[in-house]
């Protein structure tokens, strides 16, 4: 038995790029911010992640996710990596959203 579970509560750093495919899937792209104390004076350290959602879940992205949405997120971790017409090798993290929660508006309303 194995484990890819990842859970997520953030902000949403940028409005969902949405790209339709050839195959007709909707696929929705923002990067989210999870912030913590570090260290032995307690400041704030904040992580981007780099979300993807498909299908269904990219159409309500689409329509209802915007910069500064506060975000509660499951999902998996998936690992990619590629080749550009440049011969140049690329590698991304990206969490693929399974379910979410808006949990409130935007950070600045």
């Amino acid at each position: 038995m194995s484990v890819n579970k990842v859970i997520l509560l953030g902000y949403v750093g940028n409005d969902p790029e949405m790209t339709f495919p050839e195959s007709g899937t909707a696929i929705a792209k923002f990067s989210l911010a999870t912030s913590e104390p570090r260290g032995a004076d307690g400041r704030e350290v904040t992580d981007w992640h780099k979300i993807v959602m498909f299908g269904n879940g990219a159409r309500f992205a689409e329509n209802y996710i915007r910069k500064g949405t506060k975000l509660y997120l499951e999902g998996r971790i998936k690992y990619r990596d590629w080749t550009d017409k440049y011969n140049v090798r690329h590698k991304t993290t990206e969490i693929i959203a399974d379910n979410f929660e808006i949990i409130g508006k935007t950070q600045q309303s």
